[in-house]
């Protein structure tokens, strides 16, 4: 199998403007998120795909690889499948770009799902980690994920899923940790088909594939990223380099 990264950048960031392009440690973000990437030795190619010269010319300056967008994109996905639209490859990895300490070992459990699946019935897996505070368990920016007993993903919600009639069946509760792999056929499928209901109205791109019938692999880990979305995020990292 061909594997690669891509690290989707958009320069624009309604919480924290320019976030990836931000100084940490005498690098960009977006420079660091990369190198790290690369530095996993899991790809076989690592690309940042992005609509900023900004963001393109700083990865490219600097040895990396990196693909601008032609069209406006409302996700990831897109963002990505537009970058990989022609290129040979097997298996898709989405990096988040504003996550510059890549833990290797969760990424690697991902791509283990691909090597095992002989007979190709999974088109995309994901991560998830346990959660138990009650707190966490209904916050809606805590997106959460069911599973059936093969670790198949029934459905993402921001609302508590399942509802907790009854308090004492020992449900486990998951949250889901946005990092994708993708065999490359669905990505592409997702990127031409239409959005529906159930994603429209969760705003969760991860709806649209299973709307569609795709198969989606979750993989526990207990491994929280450390991810830059404000200024006292940065500053917090701005410690660990």
């Amino acid at each position: 199998m061909k594997i690669i990264a891509v690290i989707p950048a958009r320069y624009a960031s309604t919480r924290f403007h320019a976030k990836l392009m931000q100084d940490l440690g005498g690098k960009t973000v977006i420079s660091r998120t990369y190198e790290a990437a690369v530095s996993t030795q899991l790809f076989d190619d690592v690309f940042v795909a992005t609509d900023s010269k900004l963001i393109f010319d700083e990865i490219v300056s600097n040895g990396g690889k990196a693909i601008m967008s032609k069209k406006e994109h409302e996700s990831g996905s897109d963002r990505i499948a537009e970058a990989v639209e022609d290129l040979d490859v097997d298996i898709v990895v989405n990096v988040q770009g504003d996550e510059p300490f890549i833990n290797k070992e969760p990424l690697e459990k991902l791509l283990e799902v691909f090597r095992n699946d002989e007979a190709r019935q999974i088109d995309l897996a994901s991560l998830m980690r346990e959660i138990k505070d009650k707190e966490e368990i209904a916050n809606p920016n805590n997106v959460k994920v069911i599973v059936d007993q093969s670790g198949l993903a029934l459905y993402f919600s921001r609302s508590v899923i399942p509802y907790p009639r009854d308090e004492n069946v020992g449900v486990r509760y998951f949250q889901h940790i946005g990092i994708y792999a993708f065999r490359k056929p669905a990505l592409m499928d997702f990127y031409s088909l239409t959005m529906k209901s159930l994603e429209a109205s969760e705003k969760l791109e991860q709806l649209r594939y299973l709307e569609y019938g795709k198969k989606i692999k979750m993989v526990e880990t207990t491994h929280v990223g450390i991810g830059i979305d404000t200024i006292e995020d940065l500053e917090k990292a701005r410690k660990l380099v």
